[in-house]
């Protein structure tokens, strides 16, 4: 295939780079990386060893020390020029992210223009990593906060957005002046390579230091929890399951080490009587089979009013019957597959519990067979009705399921519906009326990290910060001042007097 070509892919691939040179190990297993689209053979990749990741860090680290006394502005030419060499293979690395991971060809490419997008942002970042000066209570005496550069950061990515969330932490933690450790899904590391092939000019002609941007496919036993445990690794970001970030904040903790945690979404959209649901139906659908229900933002539940209940289920039932399921390399299909076979596996888990818990399914709920389903990764959109407090509502089911919810009285029942799950990533509510949605976005209102009114769960813009409560693990990346977790904070006295004032009116006489 021609894009495989054109980022370098071969038919096998080493898993480890400093950013310049590739590990040249070969012993340590082979992950075979099979296209939900087809179910064809894409290319493997030779896992790296504990060896590889010691070599890594180490290079990492001296990058580091190079690389923060670089002027910020400056590193955001660098990452500017980052931005242009994703411009310039955007087709090609979009094509790969749809193929690796089964999303629709737009949203392959939309992901590459959320990485282009985020470097546009860091660029400008790199000219406002601001402090503050604050008014000191001594005389002569001035008092401020600055920001420095932290170190070496790990990102565990997951495989439904196997680019743009590094990007996310990669970019703003570059023109931060720290170094990176990438360590993508095993799920889909051909487009992680990829990246780095195309990193690897940029570094190159710059003549920037080995270890600015590394990148590791290694086991998790092994090498993620090498990153965990490992001190010279100041901040890891984490997205994943809760189960996942459980485990890593609980490791990371015990070395007082950061943790940026975006993890599981339980994600609701809210519609009550006054809402316009000629653009309600739209978002809603979007927002819950929009890859394939993939998303950590999907919205896998609808808390409808009573009065506009029914309505709305038959709307959204018609609606599901024109959603178009195919190959994602065709931009005429709306969904894709499942990433593989376990994930088809917890689609059906899923459905088997609702029922057993009183559930409904309203339509969709099969297995997709024969021509161009034979990958066996191919499911149709769920729409079900069901109580919030049914167990299997309670869980993030990572798959298109979307669960009716009825409410009665006043919205603020449906916000306390909203807000009855442990997790708190996206919300949203489609409403005309101006008390609603401030009630929604108050502070009695969503408890979620995102809170939308009049859009979807899904679709968060780079300019906002992105991330969630409770059990979504409370971090933040992208936009806003997201870019302060990447950096160590310093608070700052400077005495020009000729006196020396100390706290409380303490005198020594000396």
């Amino acid at each position: 295939m021609h894009f495989l070509q054109e980022l370098g892919i071969k038919d096998k691939n080493y898993g480890a780079s400093t950013g310049i040179e590739w590990n040249t190990t070969s012993d340590q297993g082979e992950l075979n990386i099979i296209s939900p689209a087809d179910g064809k053979h894409i290319a493997s990749v030779w896992l790296a060893s504990k060896e590889d990741y010691e070599n890594i860090v180490l290079k990492a680290y001296a990058a580091f020390k190079e690389w923060r006394m670089v002027p910020a502005p400056k590193r955001g030419e660098v990452v500017r020029q980052i931005g242009n060499a994703l411009r310039e293979h955007k087709k090609a690395l979009g094509t790969l992210v749809s193929y690796e991971m089964g999303k629709s060809l737009q949203e392959g490419l939309g992901e590459v223009q959320e990485m282009i997008d985020i470097c546009d942002f860091a660029v400008g970042q790199s000219r406002q990593l601001y402090g503050a000066t604050i008014h000191s209570e001594r005389e002569h005496h001035r008092l401020y906060d600055q920001y420095h550069p932290l170190g070496v950061v790990g990102i565990i990515s997951a495989f439904n957005f196997p680019v743009a969330v590094w990007s996310w932490n990669a970019m703003i933690g570059a023109v931060c002046g720290d170094t990176n450790i990438w360590k993508p899904s095993s799920k889909t590391p051909l487009t992680a390579i990829a990246v780095q092939n195309i990193l690897k000019v940029v570094i190159e002609s710059n003549n920037l230091p080995e270890g600015l941007f590394s990148l590791i496919v290694g086991r998790g036993s092994d090498v993620g929890e090498g990153m965990l445990n490992d001190r010279r690794l100041p901040l890891i970001s984490i997205t994943g399951s809760t189960r996942v970030g459980r485990h890593g904040a609980e490791v990371i903790s015990r070395r007082f080490g950061r943790a940026i945690l975006e993890l599981g979404g339980n994600n609701a959209i809210i519609i009550t009587p006054s809402a316009n649901l000629k653009l309600a139906l739209p978002g809603v659908v979007f927002s819950a089979v929009g890859t394939a229900g993939q998303r950590c933002t999907t919205t896998r539940r609808l808390i409808l009013h009573e009065s506009i209940y029914n309505k709305v289920k038959e709307m959204l039932i018609n609606a599901y019957k024109t959603v178009r399921i195919g190959n994602p390399m065709d931009e005429s299909n709306h969904m894709g597959p499942l990433i593989d076979k376990g994930a088809v596996k917890d689609y059906l888990n899923a459905i088997k519990a609702l029922k057993e818990q009183g559930g409904t399914v309203l339509t969709g709920g099969e297995v997709l067979e024969g021509k161009g389903f034979e990958s066996g990764c191919y499911v149709t959109p769920v729409v079900a009705e069901a109580q919030n407090n049914f167990p299997i509502v309670q869980e993030e089911t990572f798959a298109p399921i979307l669960y009716l919810i009825k409410y009665s009285g006043d919205v603020e029942n449906a916000i306390a519906i909203n807000n009855d799950v442990m997790q708190g990533l996206s919300s949203a509510i489609f409403t005309d009326n101006l008390q609603e949605s401030e009630m929604f976005l108050a502070h009695c209102g969503s408890d979620c990290g995102i809170a939308n009114v009049n859009i979807g769960t899904s679709g968060a813009e780079i300019g906002g910060a992105f991330g969630g409560e409770k059990e979504t693990g409370g971090g933040r990346e992208s936009g806003s001042d997201a870019w302060k977790g990447y950096m160590r904070r310093q608070t700052n006295t400077i005495n020009y007097g000729k006196g020396l004032p100390l706290a409380q009116g303490i005198k020594f006489d000396i």
